[in-house]
């Protein structure tokens, strides 16, 4: 049976979303992959709705938080100032799926961002969130510097522009991408139709 792909970056609060559900949804484990939404936004000539019209991200804003009370999690805090450079975070999520510890960093940022309202722009929180899902803060730190993990988040985000992801959350199955927190459902359904197929 193949294998569904989370396609993330801790700065977005639309993959928060996503991630409180996976495990609900899905039946089998999904697979996180760490990319630069920034850099995505970058390669695909486009940028964040929450950088636009002040009127737009207002309404954004007022969306993520109506689906958060709508999936019964929790009231959303958001970081100040948001969106900010989640470069640091990013590379560390990087290194924690290396580790066996990507989907514990991936629930310990995304929470410290959007539940606790902690700027992981800050490499402090970055390295709390580290912490908190059972990594060295320290080897967290160093790692994030050395140049084979910057390597492997840019190659990660190549991959999946390549792939046609060009936002957050994307889960894909096969050559199937599914855009939007809203999706999950229709990813699930794909997938169990796969392994039916075969």
């Amino acid at each position: 049976m193949p294998q569904a792909t989370f396609y993330f970056d801790v700065g977005s609060p639309y993959a928060y979303l996503a991630a409180e559900r996976l495990e609900t949804v899905f039946s089998d484990p999904v697979r996180l992959q760490p990319v630069s939404l920034g850099a995505l936004f970058k390669l695909n000539g486009r940028s964040s709705w929450a950088r636009g019209h002040p009127e737009h991200r207002r309404v954004g804003m007022a969306e993520v938080e109506r689906r958060a009370l709508a999936y019964g999690l929790p009231p959303v805090r958001w970081p100040d100032p948001w969106p900010g450079n989640y470069l640091m975070a990013m590379r560390a999520a990087t290194f924690a799926s290396r580790m066996g510890h990507g989907h514990e960093y991936a629930t310990c940022a995304l929470r410290a961002a959007f539940q606790q309202g902690h700027d992981l722009s800050l490499p402090e929180r970055v390295l709390e969130a580290a912490r908190d899902a059972g990594l060295d803060p320290s080897k967290v730190d160093e790692a994030q510097r050395d140049p084979e993990i910057k390597l492997a988040l840019r190659e990660a985000t190549d991959a999946a522009h390549a792939l046609g992801v060009f936002g957050v959350p994307t889960i894909a199955i096969d050559r199937e991408l599914f855009w939007g927190d809203d999706r999950l459902e229709d990813a699930a359904a794909h997938l169990r139709s796969r392994g039916v197929e075969r």
